[in-house]
């Protein structure tokens, strides 16, 4: 097995890490958006999170789907060509997560004070999720996490 070989197998297992991000924040997002109908939050608030999180799943997923075309370039036969589309996706997948984080957090990043991924995103709405259900007694004590006091 020769070294370009084993970073293809590496850069394709990225590929389906970066898959499966979308795929599961697609159900996450589903999941959030239907307890939040349940809750009786209404249909512009469950839309909100549902947006948002889906949102959230893809911009992790394109950053992971980045690092595999990263990972792929820099370790096959160098060439020109490789470098100018290795460029144009990466730049392609810029634009989009940019578009993306623009959506969901209504301005610019650079006019953002703090950065956060996709990642910490779709915790950030899963942690809202579990107040949301304390909150309104939707969660059964066990499912409930404990704060350890």
């Amino acid at each position: 097995m020769d070294f370009e070989s084993v970073f293809t197998g590496v850069a394709v297992a990225f590929e389906v890490i970066g898959a499966l991000a979308m795929i599961g924040g697609f159900v996450i997002a589903v999941v959030l958006g239907a307890r939040s109908l349940l809750r009786d939050d209404g249909g512009r608030v469950a839309f909100g999170i549902l947006r948002n999180t889906l949102g959230a799943a893809i911009l992790l997923g394109l950053e992971v789907l980045v690092a595999a075309d990263l990972i792929r370039t820099i370790t096959s036969k160098p060439s020109i060509e490789d470098a100018l589309i290795l460029g144009l996706i990466v730049l392609i997948r810029t634009v989009l997560s940019m578009s993306i984080q623009i959506e969901i957090d209504g301005v610019v990043p650079w006019r953002r004070a703090m950065l956060t991924s996709g990642g910490q995103l779709i915790g950030d709405a899963v942690a809202r999720d579990i107040q949301a259900g304390r909150r309104s007694g939707g969660l059964p004590p066990a499912a409930a996490p404990t704060t350890g006091e």
